[in-house]
């Protein structure tokens, strides 16, 4: 091992520990480079139009494949996963309306950009001048490639990252830097014969095994989708008026979820009990209240009360 690789080692060893120091469950490093694997599947999928009414993921193709395009003389992507699997749930009962778990407390773009930064500011405190950006769904990064790539998992057949420790609820963000770090190894995949998460989908959004078309996606109906939600949808959303957690909650890799230990992301005080009679009388007010730093805010009020509408007029 030359006295580069040395370096690069222990400069890897150093900022997995400041990864752990500010909160994140895991932390994995690979190789800036061009996507090469993924650039003719990205393409197919858009082809397909599975992204929908999401006109933004047919944006920047070629720095969705290249970090380098987004980080001048970039060398290393070092990716974090930051678990969000809640220990109190919102009542679950036939009648009760769902909000996906990602989005029970404050939205993880401030809390995982406050981590991210904290973690830059060390590695150039230690290390000297180190040119990177964060990215927190801020900008065309295939954040669970990269994930994958840094050896943090693999991705299941349903495109989620899933992680043999600890299943698949976590937020995923990057540091994308000069840095010439040790680059880790992919794992396998270990979903086998398994088919849970595509036969429990009610919508068929899972058209086949790591294929998921988006635009037929609850979590793209009752969020992205600013029309008015497809007839064909009708009877199929399950409950779900803010994402949806199906294809996840049946995967056997989630027996191994734990509880997160990040404050921000648990439930409201005010949101705990809410009932389905609480969510139809929900006032603008109380919206805006109550969902203040909320991913939720992303619906606004009007598409919160168009989810719920179509879900209780389905029932």
């Amino acid at each position: 091992m030359t006295t580069e690789d040395i370096v690069r080692q222990e400069r890897s060893q150093f900022i997995k520990a400041k990864a752990l120091e500010n909160g994140f469950d895991f932390c994995g490093i690979s190789k800036a480079e061009f996507l090469e694997q993924e650039a003719p599947r990205l393409e197919n999928w858009l082809n397909k139009h599975h992204h929908g009414a999401m006109g933004y993921m047919a944006n920047h193709f070629d720095k969705r494949l290249d970090p380098r395009k987004l980080v001048d003389g970039a060398k290393s992507v070092i990716s974090v996963l930051l678990n969000y699997y809640p220990e109190k749930r919102l009542p679950e009962g036939p009648d009760d309306l769902k909000v996906s778990k990602y989005a029970y407390g404050t939205d993880y773009h401030y809390i995982l950009k406050e981590k991210l930064g904290a973690m830059l500011l060390a590695i150039q405190e230690e290390i000297g001048e180190v040119s990177g950006r964060i990215f927190v769904d801020s900008a065309p990064v295939m954040d669970k490639v990269w994930a994958a790539k840094s050896g943090l998992g693999w991705i299941g057949k349903h495109s989620n990252l899933l992680n043999r420790d600890m299943g698949s609820f976590f937020f995923i963000g990057e540091i994308i830097c000069d840095l010439e770090l040790a680059p880790d190894s992919a794992v396998g995949d270990y979903c086998g014969t398994c088919t849970r998460c595509i036969d429990a989908c009610p919508t068929d959004a899972i058209t086949e095994a790591f294929v998921v078309d988006g635009s037929k996606c609850i979590s793209y109906y009752t969020i992205e989708l600013k029309d008015a939600i497809p007839e064909e949808a009708q009877g199929k959303m399950g409950n779900w008026i803010f994402g949806c957690d199906i294809c996840q909650d049946v995967c056997p890799w989630n027996r191994f979820s734990k509880p997160h230990t990040t404050p921000e992301f648990n439930l409201p005080e005010g949101l705990a009990g809410f009932s389905s009679t609480d969510w139809q009388e929900i006032t603008e007010e109380v919206f805006r209240e109550v969902f203040r730093r909320s991913p939720l805010k992303r619906t606004k009020f009007d598409g919160l009360k168009r989810n719920i509408e179509f879900v209780i007029s389905s029932k």
